[in-house]
């Protein structure tokens, strides 16, 4: 093995280690206010988009199985942060819509996240950071075209 491919070894062990983190920490950050890591994630990624969408673009949008946001979206649906909506593209995919309950708490989240994220990314320049964003967004495109999906799938990694 070279020196390239250990240290891209060791690229995928650490981010495989930075999700278990930022589950964990995400979990601590947002228990009080009632979310887990992964409702937040779905409620999160509601928020960026600019139309509701249905599960399965959400779960391709976030790289998740369409099983696991449903349960959540389900979940998330009982407990009054989103609803459901008729689809007009897609009779049985229902649109996923955040309720005002679903976005004061996807706020409140945002809120207590950007001292943390300020706190953990001090010392790294901007240039560090958008260097980070491109070596994953390049693993991420990569993984994405080798199990089927497309650039469209995607639409949250560019924002």
């Amino acid at each position: 093995m070279n020196r390239r491919d250990e240290t891209v070894d060791d690229l995928i062990v650490s981010v495989f280690r930075l999700n278990g983190h930022l589950i964990d920490a995400g979990n601590r950050l947002v228990m009080d206010i009632g979310l887990t890591s992964a409702w937040w994630q779905v409620l999160g990624a509601l928020a960026l988009s600019p139309v509701a969408l249905p599960v399965a673009h959400i779960a391709r949008n976030m790289g998740l199985s369409r099983q696991s946001v449903q349960r959540v979206a389900d979940l998330l649906a009982e407990k009054g942060l989103v609803r459901f909506e008729a689809n007009p593209h897609h009779q049985r995919a229902k649109l996923v819509v955040l309720t005002p309950q679903g976005g004061a708490a996807v706020a409140a989240a945002e809120e207590r996240q950007r001292p943390w994220v300020r706190e953990m990314m001090a010392g790294l320049t901007l240039e560090r950071l958008a260097t980070a964003r491109e070596v994953l967004s390049h693993m991420n495109k990569y993984l994405a075209h080798a199990i089927g999906a497309s650039d469209d799938d995607f639409t949250t990694e560019e924002k």
